[in-house]
């Protein structure tokens, strides 16, 4: 089981980049930002139509761009094209590696692909770990979806993997069978797939799952810090935080 590195368990995580004042969430403004101080690097990636690992967040593109439709109906070519709204480009994850080139650690989040956290995926997966299992800076693999973990498992043995988590609420999560809810809810697929940690939800880092977890000596990390307030109830339970908003 690969160790979670350093750099992501010392300084905080900075959510999609050091992103705000101008510079967009998942943009290589708000890496350079993140990188400028010193803050690890959380990012996240969709798949493009022809199989590119691109880093945006959104399953849909109005919100982030002029343009409108699923994301992966469009080739990287077309994404790569598309200004965000600080005019800088959607990048590819091997863009953003090569920018951040080891000086601080990158987090990433691939989104789930199935629309269920089912199985049916793989294609995102396999080019994510052909990007990574090239790189040589401090890395790690997280997803929503433990079916991406168990790919990453065998297709980057020695990349720290995780889980990212959460309560899964029937409000927060209303497309998301009741029944697959609650079997993601005691993360029972933390030990099989090998992870090295969680990134869990702030709001819920007193569960059962969650303390089974702390307990047997694995990282917690915690998302989306949004205060100095909220950071400070997030360590009491939490080794680290993911931010947006505010500078920790």
């Amino acid at each position: 089981m690969p160790e979670l590195h350093p750099a992501f368990l010392l300084p905080p995580i900075a959510h999609r980049g050091l992103h705000g004042e101008g510079r967009s969430e998942n943009s290589t403004a708000a890496f350079a930002a993140a990188i400028e101080r010193g803050y690890a690097i959380e990012l996240d990636i969709q798949m493009s139509s022809d199989g590119e690992a691109m880093v945006f967040h959104d399953y849909e593109l109005s919100r982030l761009t002029v343009e409108r439709g699923p994301t992966r109906q469009r080739s990287a070519a077309e994404l790569g094209a598309m200004t965000l709204a600080d005019g800088s480009n959607v990048p590819t994850l091997t863009e953003v590696l090569k920018q951040v080139s080891g000086q601080v650690g990158v987090l990433v989040e691939i989104k789930d692909q199935d629309g269920a956290m089912g199985a049916d995926i793989g294609p995102l997966e396999a080019r994510v770990a052909e990007i990574l299992n090239e790189y040589r800076g401090p890395v790690a693999v997280m997803s929503l979806n433990p079916h991406a973990i168990y790919h990453m498992q065998r297709l980057s043995p020695d990349v720290p993997r995780g889980i990212t988590t959460c309560r899964f609420s029937e409000k927060d999560w209303p497309f998301l069978p009741r029944k697959r809810a609650e079997e993601l809810v005691d993360i029972p697929d933390f030990e099989p797939t090998e992870s090295s940690f969680i990134s869990h939800h702030f709001h819920s880092l007193d569960l059962p799952s969650v303390n089974r977890i702390r307990q047997g000596g694995d990282p917690v990390l915690s998302w989306t810090i949004k205060s100095e307030d909220d950071e400070h109830k997030a360590r009491r339970l939490a080794d680290n935080i993911t931010f947006e908003g505010y500078l920790p």
